[in-house]
């Protein structure tokens, strides 16, 4: 083993199940290539976060590889055409989803010629000559997402907000693939392990961990020797493939985590707190074809599997390709169709037809008779026996947490940590009533949510409202001010008006004052000149009353 840090001691989380693993079936021959449907059906929303937007329109011609809806927000992720061709609608349709209901998506008819878009974006050979925030951009404009079932954008997984000021000090690379049928992984595993090393490559790049763990069930022992030698061949001194035992639910992420590194991730919390990220290997391939290849996320490795499929293997499926063309592809049905699933057994979502796409998060598709899969019994009361607290992965209290489900007393079951819960179904199995245990679980928590956005919605409506009345209000105040110095104003011009009027009525008066003055003085200056004579003289008497006629005029 090339590594110069010594291999980490396993440990177990508590509870899980061994299940018969069904594995064998879909790998007798090795993955086929992708078929060219006739039509791709491209949901808007095939991730965790905000539904893409479509930035073309019914009559568009595409290519592969074109970007056909951006995304919106920080959580969203863009969608490819996975062929080339026109787009004939963009419409709600039926897609594999809990709730059955249809949604939004973007119909391409084939044109047979499958022709690759002109301007995709150029590969990166020397990938480390770009620092991580170009690589994380690339892997968002590829579409990249998490392909182990997630579907959670990997560019944000990629850019983790750490409790640890050290930052990201452990990358765990999840190759167990636990889930019985499912064996899309293992294949990847075994065919592209020199693509995934590449992929961990850029991904180490770009968080700088001190270690990397790849772990791996001892039942893949061809994709264990694979990875071993894709490791030993690029030298990678921190890297570790380790063999983990089989045991159901390993491969969800918290429990890897624990058996790894023996570290726990705290409840409602992400591995990001205790400096850990995770990734699927089939996301890690994702990545090298993006940055390596400059190809985006339009095809994945699908299992296709179950007693009612003629020809189990896995196969290559673009994007948008209907599960009825698959099937076909691998032999169609045989004997009677029970059960039609997108994934495994234990946490599958059961589809009412084969006509959805497959989508992103689309690892398997399970066709079962009801010899592997029978129909559910019909459910008894509890007997608080206490089993599925034993199996349970995440130590919760299932009983408690389907008593207040069942009550509708979601306060209540938030208590008990409903969110802690993976739904990875041990607790059903294990169920003596043959309760659906992880029904009322998602039922509680799709009610939760509701009641959240509800929440949220009122919170906005009732912050708008009160915007509103503040906006009024202050509208009403600046009126209010505006009016008063308008009146101000008004008073002081009047004011102003009625002083200049004052004055006006002042200056007549005496303008005619002075001149009478000027005039009397005036007559005196020209007495003066004159000589003296009896005829002309007056007396002083004659004078006072020449100046008191004066000034009477």
């Amino acid at each position: 083993m090339s590594s110069d840090i010594q291999a980490p001691a396993l440990h177990r989380f508590h509870g899980g199940l061994h299940l018969p693993g069904h594995k064998t079936e879909s790998t007798q021959q090795p993955p086929q290539n992708a078929l060219l449907p006739r039509h791709v059906v491209l949901p808007l929303r095939q991730h965790i976060g905000e539904a893409a937007e479509p930035i073309v329109t019914v009559g568009s011609q595409v290519k592969k590889g074109q970007v056909i809806a951006q995304s919106v927000g920080y959580i969203s992720s863009p969608v490819h055409a996975s062929t080339s061709g026109a787009v004939v609608a963009i419409d709600d349709f039926r897609t594999p989803h809990p709730s059955g209901l249809a949604t939004r998506c973007i119909v391409i008819e084939a044109d047979g010629e499958d022709r690759w878009a002109d301007h995709l974006p150029a590969p990166l050979a020397d990938f480390t000559a770009e620092d991580a925030v170009t690589l994380r951009d690339k892997i968002r404009q590829a579409g990249i997402v998490g392909l182990g079932g997630a579907a959670f954008p990997t560019a944000i997984k990629l850019n983790p907000q750490t409790a640890d000021q050290r930052g990201i000090h452990t990358l765990i690379v999840n190759g167990a693939e636990c889930e019985p049928y499912i064996t899309c992984d293992d294949m990847l595993m075994r065919r592209h392990a020199e693509e995934i090393i590449s992929g961990i490559r850029i991904v180490q790049h770009i968080l700088n961990p001190q270690r990397t763990l790849i772990g791996i069930e001892d039942n893949k022992p061809e994709a264990i020797q694979a990875m071993q030698q894709a490791v030993d061949k690029a030298d990678l001194q921190t890297t570790q493939v380790i063999v983990v035992p089989t045991r159901y639910p390993t491969g969800g992420e918290k429990q890897l985590i624990k058996v790894l590194t023996n570290l726990e991730v705290p409840s409602h919390g992400l591995p990001a707190d205790i400096g850990i990220v995770c990734q699927n290997v089939g996301t890690l391939l994702a990545i090298h074809n993006a940055i390596i290849e400059g190809i985006p996320l339009i095809e994945r490795l699908v299992t296709v599997t179950g007693d009612a499929v003629a020809e189990p293997q896995n196969r290559y499926a673009r994007i948008g390709t209907p599960f009825s063309e698959l099937i076909q592809a691998c032999g169609g049905y045989q004997g009677n169709v029970e059960r039609l699933l997108m994934g495994g057994p234990m946490m599958g979502i059961a589809v009412v037809s084969d006509e959805v796409p497959i989508i992103k998060s689309t690892n398997c598709l399970l066709a079962a008779t009801p010899a592997s899969i029978p129909p559910p019994s019909d459910p008894l009361a509890c007997i608080r026996c206490g089993e599925c607290e034993t199996v349970c992965p995440a130590q919760l209290l299932p009983q408690m947490l389907y008593w207040h489900a069942h009550a509708q007393d979601f306060e209540k079951v938030q208590d008990y940590n409903l969110f802690d819960c993976i739904e990875c179904g041990c607790c059903a199995v294990v169920c003596p009533s043959h309760i659906p245990l992880v029904h009322y679980y998602r039922y509680a928590k799709t009610e939760i949510w509701q009641q959240e956005k509800k929440r949220q919605k009122a919170d906005r409506a009732r912050r708008r409202h009160e915007f509103h009345l503040e906006r009024l209000e202050r509208a009403a105040r600046e009126k209010a001010q505006k009016l008063a110095a308008k009146k101000a104003a008004l008073e002081k011009k009047k004011q102003a008006q009625a002083k200049a009027a004052d004055h006006s009525s002042e200056d007549p008066k005496k303008a005619a004052i002075a001149a009478a003055l000027a005039r009397a003085n005036a007559k005196k200056a020209a007495r003066a000149k004159q000589p003296q004579s009896s005829d002309s003289q007056t007396t002083p008497a004659q004078e006072d009353s020449a100046t008191e006629s004066t000034n009477d005029s």
